[in-house]
Parts: structure tokens; sequence; C-alpha cells
């Protein structure tokens, strides 16, 4: 069976230009959480890439597991990602408030940076 690392990847930049329009929008809960899926994503096309298959949401634990050295602030920035998964989606995530008054271009700004870091490691990793 041929590997779909590339259509992972593929996928995860789409999800990175979402997360760019919806922060440019005023979308800060759905950039937050595209920049998530953008990471998630390309993890698991760098793993596909790599011959092994990966399971899960949470970015970090995705990056820990890759076959090759990742740098410790990569995965630190996996574990910001990581608190955008849910919380940017469910009223019940929070003890009160919907989603979207809990996210601003703060929150947004710092996670599609870090998703942009995460893509260009997988990037360069299946160079």
């Amino acid at each position: 069976m041929a590997s779909r690392a590339r259509d992972w990847f593929a996928q995860a930049e789409r999800d990175l230009e979402q997360a760019e329009t919806s922060r440019n929008d005023g979308r800060h809960e759905w950039a937050c959480f595209a920049a998530q899926q953008c990471a998630e994503k390309a993890i698991k096309a760098l793993h596909l890439a790599k011959g092994q298959e990966a399971w899960g949401h949470m970015a970090a634990r995705l990056l820990q597991e890759l076959p090759v050295p990742v740098p410790p602030d990569l995965v630190e920035k996996g574990r910001v990602l990581d608190n955008f998964y849910v919380g940017t989606r469910y009223p019940d995530a929070h003890p009160e408030g919907a989603p979207f008054e809990h996210y601003g271009p703060l929150q947004s700004g710092e996670a599609v940076r870090y998703a942009r870091e995460i893509l260009e490691f997988a990037r360069t990793q299946m160079a």
C-alpha cells in the first residue's frame, strides 16, 4: 500500500492556511483549533514518511514518539497547541462562556506561529 504521508502533509498545510484566515477574520478559537490540527497532521505525515503509524491527537506525544530527534522546545510548543484541541470547540470545556469568548489575538498568534514551526520541522525531516 502506498504511503499517505504527502496527503497528510498537504492537509496540514491547508489547516495552517485556515488558521491564518480564521485569525485574520477574528475567529481566534478556530484559528487555535486549526493550528493544532496543522501540527497534528504534519507530525502524522512525518510518522508515515518514516514508515510508522501514529494514533491519537496530542501533538506533544506524537512528537515524542517520532524516530528522529525532536528539539525539546518543539515538544513544549506541541503542548501549548494540545490545549486548543477541546476548549476551542466545546462550551462545557470552560466554567462559563462560549469558546470564542476565551481566545483572542494573543492565543491565535502564538498558535499559528507554533504550528508553522512544527510544520516546517516535519517538512525538513521529510525532505
